[in-house]
């Protein structure tokens, strides 16, 4: 399991929170969270609608503005719409090990960083206030680390922050055990123990020491079984439970199972473009090749619907498309693929030149050398990503010869 999962594992999955009301949870969790005007923001972060939402949750905050839930609803939108625009919601970037050796370029926006710093502030200022008051704080203890597992992610995913996003998410961990201990129907905060137990349990020693978590333990058996109670009973984090769930699962190569969890997601909302996604990226890592092609393809059928998805990035799901039909050997097909990644608007400059490496390496399976060459030059194009310029170096010198 890679360090940047463990690190930001308590916010990876957070493009999903949908409350789940009712009288008997309304006892184990924040009274806001069941507030109309909050699911109606959650209804529009589910359609990545993320402006939509944005819009909503101020709302919410300019009404509860001493209520730490309020600006953590705020801080998921900030989060996952930086996070989304910059291309690596797209879980086959992270449920590998090779992420660690991704020494990409984030470009987010200072704007949109200083909102984000900004709110984590903010909900720290107010539940450290109000766990001073009172250390037995439930809500309190639980929104902060509802905020440090999302910060945790962020700093992970865009800064490659790895040591300092562990040490984020241990503290998550540690508010959410507190909280349990204080009330153990507490559902929502069992997520972020099952995501620490799972993660920690699949580093290597040498890596917890080099993250600064040495002696933390982990059991992926039983994180496996808090991120399924948290998915049948959690307010907040039931959905992304389920997400995060699918994730581990994918990873030890369970993918029947995370394929379930998946499709689930899916037909609860067919107009979420990454849980789409996702069933498409389960069948192809399985190995049933053909079925993952016919599942992009449906989402590329129903992205092209006006407005079926709010902001499809076209780009994710034609460069899984592209690397199945490698797989399957259509040369051909994952050539087109490729460069209709390069070809989409709002592609990230860290995927468009890996598009690009990757046209070149088919090409040159092709024998096509001057397309390779013309992919190869584009890759080593000045400013941006050089993520992927050492590779291409290397094929322009010699031309391509794997698979």
């Amino acid at each position: 399991m890679c360090a940047a999962v463990v690190a930001g594992a308590l916010g990876v999955a957070m493009a999903a929170a949908q409350p789940q009301g009712n009288s008997q949870a309304s006892q184990h969790s924040a009274a806001l969270n069941f507030d109309p005007m909050v699911r109606r923001g959650y209804d529009r972060f589910y359609e990545m609608d993320f402006d939509g939402a944005q819009r909503i949750f101020e709302q919410v905050a300019q009404g509860h503005p001493n209520d730490a839930m309020a600006y953590d609803y705020l801080l998921l939108t900030h989060v996952f719409r930086a996070l989304y625009q910059q291309d690596l919601l797209d879980t086959t970037y992270y449920a590998h090990d090779s992420f660690l050796s991704t020494k990409r370029q984030v470009d987010i926006p200072a704007n949109e960083r200083r909102a984000i710093e900004d709110l984590l502030a903010k909900v720290t200022a107010l539940t450290d206030a109000a766990l001073k008051a009172n250390p037995n704080d439930k809500d309190a203890l639980f929104e902060r680390g509802y905020a440090k597992g999302m910060h945790a992610a962020f700093i992970t995913l865009a800064d490659h922050s790895f040591a300092a996003a562990a040490r984020q998410g241990y503290s998550a961990r540690n508010d959410c055990e507190t909280v349990l201990k204080l009330d153990p129907q507490y559902a929502d905060a069992k997520m972020a123990v099952g995501i620490q137990q799972f993660a920690v349990a699949s580093l290597p020693g040498w890596v917890r020491m080099i993250v600064g978590i040495m002696g933390v333990g982990g059991s992926k058996q039983r994180g496996i079984a808090l991120l399924r109670d948290a998915a049948a009973h959690g307010v907040v984090t039931s959905v992304e439970s389920r997400t995060a769930l699918s994730l581990f699962l994918r990873h030890d190569g369970r993918y029947p199972e995370a394929l379930e969890v998946e499709r689930g997601l899916a037909a609860q909302y067919p107009h979420d473009y990454l849980f789409r996604l996702e069933e498409a990226n389960l069948l192809k890592d399985e190995g049933h090749g053909l079925d993952a092609i016919a599942e992009y393809h449906k989402v590329l059928d129903d992205a092209a619907k006006p407005g079926y998805f709010v902001d499809a990035r076209l780009q994710l799901a034609w460069f899984g498309m592209a690397d199945t039909q490698r797989g399957y050997n259509d040369l051909k097909g994952a050539q087109e693929g490729y460069l209709k990644v390069v070809q989409q608007p709002n592609c990230s400059d860290w995927l468009k030149k890996r598009a690009w490496l990757y046209e070149g390496q088919v090409s040159d399976m092709l024998h096509d050398r001057p397309a390779a060459v013309h992919a190869y030059q584009q890759v080593l194009a000045t400013g941006g990503d050089q993520s992927q310029a050492d590779a291409a170096r290397r094929y322009l010198k010699t031309p391509y010869s794997g698979k």
